[in-house]
């Protein structure tokens, strides 16, 4: 599905490097993240909003990236449609290009990365706030998801508070539900990877079905108890992928 493929460049993409790490932001990337922030009451939160939101993901990525420099992998970020990839690259070896073949384990280690980087992102922001004088409490949503909010920052007015707070909500609750075994979430990879490790020959159809069940699950959570269309769109929809994967791959067989 293209939304979870590379895009094509264009001559509007931003490119840059963070620790020798190439990084592009395709233009989808701005108008996409500019839309879903947007407020016609106060649009100078629809452009926090996407500073939030790149930062976010940027970090995010840049964990992936890092993992697999520690495996001997360069990589590239390519940020768009609200999201993001990081795409290793092959190496040469003789007179070709091949890849790293890459252990389960490590898979996992790669895809964990991200997440708790966005963790670790939002650990320092709150450290940084309780340390300033700032107070920030902790609300459980539907009882066990945490939800860190921004309750006073002695500094930096409105304009900084609200990026903190954007920063984390989205680092805590993305970096959760990005956890959730559904491809091709990073949950949905240490799924795969760990069912791989257990049943080598038949964990990729187990990790498939997981996935389906899985994304069900979160899409009638969202749609019946946060009343949240957008989640349950999505997550119905890579339920549906999945599902569109398992009767190509292997007729859909239990």
């Amino acid at each position: 599905m293209a939304l979870f493929q590379v895009p094509p460049p264009t001559r509007y993409d931003v490119r840059f490097s963070i620790a020798g790490i190439p990084v592009r932001v395709h233009p989808l990337f701005w108008v996409i993240s500019f839309l879903f922030g947007f407020s016609a009451n106060n649009i100078l939160f629809s452009f926090i909003w996407v500073l939030a939101i790149f930062l976010s993901i940027l970090i995010h990525e840049l964990g992936h990236a890092l993992a697999f420099r520690r495996y001997g992998l360069r990589s590239s970020i390519v940020l768009h449609f609200m999201g993001g990839l990081t795409v290793p690259e092959s190496v040469s070896w003789g007179s070709g290009w091949a890849n790293i073949a890459l252990s389960p384990r490590e898979e996992i280690f790669i895809s964990l990365a991200g997440p708790f980087s966005g963790f670790l992102f939002a650990a320092l922001i709150f450290l940084g706030v309780i340390v300033s004088g700032g107070s920030i409490a902790i609300h459980w949503l539907l009882g066990f998801i945490p939800l860190p909010t921004l309750s006073s920052l002695p500094f930096g007015g409105a304009i900084l508070s609200t990026l903190v707070y954007i920063l984390l909500s989205v680092n805590v609750f993305w970096g959760l539900i990005n956890l959730v075994p559904v491809y091709p979430l990073d949950g949905g990879n240490v799924a795969r990877y760990a069912l791989m490790q257990y049943d080598p020959l038949d964990g990729v159809r187990k990790s498939l079905w997981v996935s389906v069940i899985a994304g069900g699950i979160v899409a009638f959570v969202a749609l019946l108890f946060l009343r949240s269309i957008y989640m349950a769109l999505l997550f119905g929809f890579l339920a549906f992928q999945s599902y569109q994967t398992l009767q190509a791959r292997f007729g859909g067989r239990f």
